[in-house]
């Protein structure tokens, strides 16, 4: 069975958000079943057709849309990029794709391509991701539709999307076991070394990126390099303040004033953030990932994970573990 997966470009698209699922995609040709042939016919399309500038100056060729729409479409991909913000009143664009995106089996958005896809309505009361840094622009912009902050990508029906960049080659190999099967997709993943498979709901990025990036000015990048380090050392508040040469009073306030969080929520997130590591790639006991990562005891392991990640750090294991399971726990 062919099935025609189509891309819908623009200037300025990232080219990655393109390249990235399409040779996932081209690649799964190479991993059919024996005597079935290919199993994609992959299109770049855009509005007039022709030579698209991506975002890093390169340039991809496309059809028209009505030449992508000759013939039934099973998957339509929206790219994301910067060049959206110009093409989201582009009517003739976004009535094609939700007209497209009602029919075909699965529609789909990498990056910021969800804004294009939110634009036609078909997103309305469903669960939407995107970069992250573009998170609360595509909630202002559409209200009506659930935006995801944190995972890699989601699948909300027949509508996917995917959060930045490589991700979108996440979301292809998803898509490509639901229709070939884990070998295939593996072997997919294989010939692209990449991991198979990070899990849609895995976050976009770690809290350790999560908290150097709130403090933009860097005051505090020393002291974040030095907490990762020695997540089983006392991290209190004087410890912290010592570190970083100020009276506690003074490294309280400032920390928080730059950050947005206490020391304390800060040095909880990275001991987590270990825990998750700890947990998808290795079977030790509960008791001794909370002690190797900083924390007192079990239960503070589990009520800090119920805390951050909304489920226990058994259900994490489970999901994300990279090991054969069998251990204890």
């Amino acid at each position: 069975m062919l099935r025609r997966v189509v891309f819908v470009v623009y200037p300025g698209v990232t080219l990655l958000d393109v390249t990235g699922p399409l040779q996932a995609f081209s690649s799964a040709n190479n991993f059919s079943a024996a005597g079935e042939g290919r199993a994609y016919s992959i299109i770049v399309a855009s509005i007039e057709g022709g030579p698209i500038l991506t975002d890093c100056k390169i340039e991809l060729g496309s059809v028209a849309l009505e030449q992508a729409a000759e013939k039934p479409i099973d998957t339509l991909i929206v790219a994301g990029g910067n060049g959206v913000f110009e093409v989201l009143d582009e009517m003739r664009l976004v009535t094609w794709i939700e007209s497209i995106g009602a029919e075909c089996r699965r529609l789909a958005s990498t990056c910021m391509g969800a804004f294009l896809t939110a634009a036609t309505g078909l997103a309305n009361g469903r669960s939407v991701t995107t970069h992250w840094r573009q998170t609360e622009e595509l909630k202002r912009r559409f209200p009506a539709v659930d935006v995801q902050r944190d995972p890699l990508f989601v699948r909300s029906g027949n509508l996917w999307s995917s959060a930045g960049v490589t991700a979108g080659i996440d979301l292809a190999l998803a898509m490509i076991e639901e229709d070939l099967g884990h070998e295939a997709a593996m072997q997919v993943a294989q010939n692209l070394v990449v991991f198979f498979k990070r899990p849609g709901g895995q976050s976009q990025f770690s809290d350790v990126l999560r908290i150097q990036a709130s403090e933009t000015e860097g005051l505090f990048a020393d002291l974040h390099a030095w907490i990762a380090g020695n997540l089983k050392r006392d991290l209190s508040i004087p410890t912290l303040a010592d570190r970083s040469a100020m009276s506690q009073r003074s490294f309280s306030r400032k920390y928080k004033e730059k950050t947005g969080m206490t020391p304390a929520k800060a040095v909880e997130l990275m001991r987590v953030d270990a825990a998750k590591r700890s947990l998808a790639h290795n079977n030790l006991p509960l008791v001794k990932v909370a002690l190797e990562v900083g924390f007192a005891d079990e239960q503070q392991l589990r009520r800090a994970f119920q805390r951050h990640v909304g489920v226990s750090p058994l259900a994490y294991r489970k999901t994300f573990c990279r090991f054969d399971r069998g251990a204890s726990s």
